[in-house]
């Protein structure tokens, strides 16, 4: 999470104590078969995107224009390899098979990144501040309603690697030294808005498990109104992040 958001999640007052599930901890909630079900998918997803985030930076890191930019990316692509392995070591704690977990992510998460392959080293910035943001936004929203333990797990591994400000420093300076640019990566980030938010939600609608919680069926799901309204936080973030990096929504 960038400081921004941080600093306007302070302002707006303490959060509302917990209930249901997200007042309980694993070992209580894991008791349902089906929450089980939905926070192990939820944790493969997560360790395949993690996974996948190391492997695109990592390639990013070739296309910097400079040593000390891919320095920068090749340090951000580490932490991203240590989060999936927290999640992969969690999953094989709540004897859950690592690999079967990812195995269902795979092919649409790759399918994303193929379609979303970006074509010089300003894209592959938006990519990885817009992209991934929708993704951490989307699985924040989740979190609020999983049990202790794995809220916590997942709010650690989505913390920011530095890579926003990074991102917001470059692409300002780049639309800076030529506005042109800011054109053509407002239309690549707005591609991307709606490239991830397809992704997400053919993601969750094909695992029975993780759709079922989302609309209530566990636990303390989201009801059919809150499916909305959390979207439409999502897009308003993703507007902010937008004009941070100079470029209209």
């Amino acid at each position: 999470m960038e400081t921004s958001d941080k600093a306007a999640a302070a302002a707006e007052g303490p959060a509302e104590e917990p209930t249901g599930i997200a007042a309980q901890d694993w070992a209580q909630a894991s008791a349902d078969p089906r929450y089980r079900a939905a926070v192990v998918d939820l944790l493969g997803a997560l360790a395949y995107g993690e996974l996948a985030a190391f492997e695109r930076l990592a390639e990013d890191a070739k296309l910097a224009p400079t040593l000390g930019d891919k320095a920068e990316l090749a340090k951000m692509a580490a932490a991203e390899f240590q989060h999936f392995q927290r999640l992969r070591d969690r999953l094989a704690a709540v004897d859950a098979e690592p690999t079967g977990a990812m195995e269902p992510f795979a092919a649409p998460l790759d399918e994303f990144h193929r379609q979303t392959a970006p074509s010089d080293w300003l894209e592959g910035l938006v990519k990885a501040y817009v992209g991934d943001s929708i993704a951490s936004d989307f699985y924040r929203e989740v979190a609020a309603r999983l049990d202790s333990d794995t809220r916590a797990l997942v709010l650690a591994v989505l913390d920011d690697t530095g890579h926003a400000t990074f991102a917001v420093e470059k692409v300002r300076a780049a639309i800076e030294a030529d506005p042109r640019v800011g054109g053509r990566l407002a239309l690549w980030a707005r591609r991307l808005m709606g490239e991830a938010l397809s992704q997400a939600q053919r993601v969750v609608a094909d695992r029975d498990a993780l759709s079922t919680m989302l609309v209530g069926g566990v636990a303390d799901g989201f009801d059919l109104a809150e499916v909305g309204k959390m979207f439409s936080r999502i897009t308003e973030a993703h507007t902010k992040r937008m004009a941070a990096l100079g470029l209209a929504a």
